[in-house]
């Protein structure tokens, strides 16, 4: 009589991951004596340019180094500064807020819910272009001077 063993497969996890048979060669180790057959001047010939360090390697020489005339990252003029507090709103028109159902409150989760903007690309900031025939509460979300007198206009409410 005949035992049927079944093989049992072994699901992949960190404890047994390892690289295909002969994906994986050990680097070349350069300068090691003459044994290596990479030792003394580690495969790069006898002085010249191209046996110094920091010069043609793979992608060529140094970068931006233009042969001797001026590079051009100093041959530009440079102008302004770039603003590193600058805040970047996401801009949420009164068009945007007519997807949401009548008297809704307006926070920046209810905002993100509706996808109108994206959570942690920045601040929200309503803007009035267009109607709204909604009265709507506003709570926590920067807004225009029209947009704030539109809301109350339209029966709305903006609580800060």
């Amino acid at each position: 009589m005949a035992t049927k063993t079944k093989a049992t497969v072994e699901k992949i996890g960190l404890h047994n991951l390892v690289p295909a048979p002969g994906s994986h060669r050990n680097p070349k180790r350069l300068g090691r004596g003459p044994g290596s057959g990479t030792g003394k001047t580690s495969g790069k010939g006898h002085k010249g340019i191209k046996a110094r360090s920091g010069h043609h390697g793979h992608g060529g020489g140094k970068p931006r180094f233009e042969g001797g005339q001026m590079p051009l990252t100093r041959r530009v003029p440079k102008r302004g500064f770039t603003n590193i507090f600058r805040v970047e709103h996401q801009v949420v028109g009164f068009d945007d807020l007519a997807r949401l159902p009548k008297g809704a409150e307006v926070t920046e989760e209810t905002l993100i819910e509706a996808g109108l903007i994206r959570r942690g690309k920045g601040p929200a900031k309503i803007l009035a272009n267009g109607d709204t025939a909604k009265g709507v509460t506003v709570r926590g979300v920067k807004m225009s001077a029209s947009a704030r007198q539109k809301i109350e206009a339209a029966g709305g409410r903006v609580e800060s």
